[in-house]
């Protein structure tokens, strides 16, 4: 599932007109980042939600994109996707465990998570990662990053039994990256009929609690693209960058 209902204020005036994860990066927009990493990984049924905007990503790719990864594939190899359309079903976004509780219905008992506004572009998602989680009896699977300049103090720890704690000395940032199993909502109303709008947080907070959510940390580059300045600032390094590849 790739997060991409949120209002992205903080990126606006940029975000009045585009959804953000249609912003581009290198010519390209952020989620399809995503979308071509999950193909390559093989993992083809892909879900999306949206809120704001949500009409210019359908009209985007639409529900086969005629590429896995960064190739043109047969028609049988192409990604496979499904819209939970927040916006037009409760008049905005249901935030992260909202969206995604709203979206159950359309996804397997364990996924992958990914937010549609991160720029990881070298992570690799996995179905051997999905496969061994499934078959684990953890409620969730966290990718965590250094911490980033706007956020020093970190969010989770990580134990060397690469248990997830809520409390810890040290402690890292959530990329947004995640395996998740459906349980992880079990008491709330599958399918979200009431549009009902939750935080992800508390629920991998309880988790945490009763040691059902193991983590990794993951060191390649990551950014949260969170304000217009962030985002010039990658594309002008990727700019300098290829211009300085031989």
């Amino acid at each position: 599932m790739i997060l991409a209902a949120g209002r992205g204020e903080r990126m606006r005036p940029l975000t009045d007109t585009c959804p953000k994860p249609l912003l581009e990066v290198r010519g390209k927009p952020l989620m399809l980042y995503h979308m071509e990493a999950l193909g390559r990984a093989g993992l083809r049924d892909v879900v999306i939600n949206t809120a704001w905007l949500g009409e210019q990503i359908e009209q985007r790719f639409g529900a086969q994109p005629s590429w896995t990864g960064a190739a043109p594939v047969q028609d049988g190899d192409r990604l496979r996707i499904r819209y939970s359309h927040e916006g037009l079903d409760f008049g905005g976004a249901l935030e992260t465990a909202g969206g995604i509780l709203r979206a159950l219905p359309l996804l397997d008992d364990c996924f992958w998570l990914v937010g549609g506004d991160v720029h990881v572009p070298h992570f690799a998602f996995s179905r051997d990662a999905l496969l061994r989680f499934a078959g684990g009896g953890m409620l969730a699977h966290l990718v965590l990053v250094p911490n980033p300049e706007h956020n020093p103090k970190g969010d989770f720890g990580l134990g060397a039994d690469g248990m997830v704690r809520s409390q810890a000395e040290v402690r890292h940032t959530y990329s947004t990256i995640a395996i998740l199993r459906q349980a992880l909502f079990d008491g709330l109303a599958h399918g979200n009929p009431q549009g009902q709008k939750a935080t992800l947080a508390p629920l991998l907070r309880a988790a945490m609690d009763r040691q059902l959510v193991t983590g990794e940390l993951y060191t390649g580059p990551w950014a949260d693209i969170g304000t217009p300045a962030r985002l010039a600032a990658i594309n002008a390094a990727a700019e300098s960058a290829a211009t300085a590849a031989p």
